[in-house]
């Protein structure tokens, strides 16, 4: 089976969750027309990472303007029951489109918010949710950690789909849990713009035996509005130039890596070649040695599969 899909490398519409949403709107139905099966939207598209933020904390104080804006960009997120996936899962019913998109997404129980991506089928509506489970450095002033509930995979018409956020790529145990799974279309939405994050993604493609796509924002300083450009004040305006491609099983980079500019790389899949790569390597099959290695991911979830309607 040959599917063809698009990695999103765009400027989201900074701390505007409806404008962005319209602008993904925009996007997908360009992009439908093209016969793009599958989207992949860039780390916390909605509302917008906030790269050079501190939001005013340091060991052992908290700023009353930081925390203003922690209320802001609280406000911006979007919870799973909300209006705004109700229109995502609008947008991919119109358009016959899968959509895997970065939110910062906020809790319904209490006020913690996650660095998410959601899984968004045509058919099916919202598939499920995976939530960083480390955020990197001082994403943890505003991101909370979640557990193996949301290790999630995807069983589609389209392939096996699964993935992980930014850094926890770099997770050994936390990859192998999604390789156990049988992923076969890798999702990487990251903010990470360094040319080092290429080898990571080819690195992944051939460990895992699956097709990576990678996502990430194209921002410059001058896309903040201009209230925030203060807070980053002495940082270059090509604050973040993207990187986004996708790679095939065998390690072939088939588009990208996109720098310096926003836009939207596209590949044909042809998912044969994952069992063709599987000869010599798999990591969970025929070269796993399970009787000296036993990973157990507490409370990850079965594979969901999608109806066949």
């Amino acid at each position: 089976m040959k599917i063809k899909v698009g990695v999103v490398q765009e400027v989201p519409v900074f701390f505007d969750k409806k404008r962005t949403i319209d602008k993904i709107e925009s996007i997908v139905a360009t992009w439908a027309k093209e016969k793009c099966q599958l989207l992949v939207f860039p780390e916390s598209f909605i509302p917008g990472y906030p790269r050079g933020f501190d939001f005013g904390a340091v060991v052992g104080s908290r700023t009353q303007e930081g925390k203003e804006l922690f209320a802001t960009y609280h406000e911006q997120s979007i919870a799973l029951r909300s209006e705004e996936v109700e229109r995502l899962v609008a947008i991919s019913k119109e358009h016959q489109t899968y959509l895997v998109i970065g939110v910062t997404e906020k809790s319904a129980v209490h006020g913690s918010l996650y660095c998410s991506m959601l899984y968004i089928s045509p058919k099916d509506g919202l598939l499920g949710v995976h939530r960083k489970i480390k955020p990197t450095g001082t994403e943890r002033v505003i991101w909370a950690e979640d557990d193996g509930s949301s290790l999630v995979t995807f069983d589609t018409s389209i392939g096996t789909l699964g993935g992980l956020i930014c850094w926890e790529n770099y997770m050994p145990l936390a990859r192998m849990a999604m390789y156990q799974k049988g992923v076969e279309i890798y999702v990487a939405p990251t903010a990470d713009s360094r040319k080092e994050w290429t080898s990571t993604m080819k690195h992944i493609a051939l460990e895992g035996r699956c097709f990576v796509l990678a996502s990430n924002q194209y921002f410059q300083i001058s896309d903040y509005p201009p209230e925030y450009r203060k807070l980053v004040q002495g940082s270059s305006d090509d604050f973040c130039e993207g990187g986004s491609l996708i790679v095939s099983p065998f390690g072939d980079i088939l588009a990208g890596p996109l720098f310096g500019e926003a836009g939207v790389l596209t590949a044909e899949l042809d998912l044969d070649q994952i069992q063709q790569s599987k000869l010599d390597f798999d990591p969970a099959g025929h070269y796993h040695r399970p009787d000296i290695f036993q990973l157990e991911v507490k409370g990850q979830p079965p594979i969901k599969k999608e109806s066949s309607s």
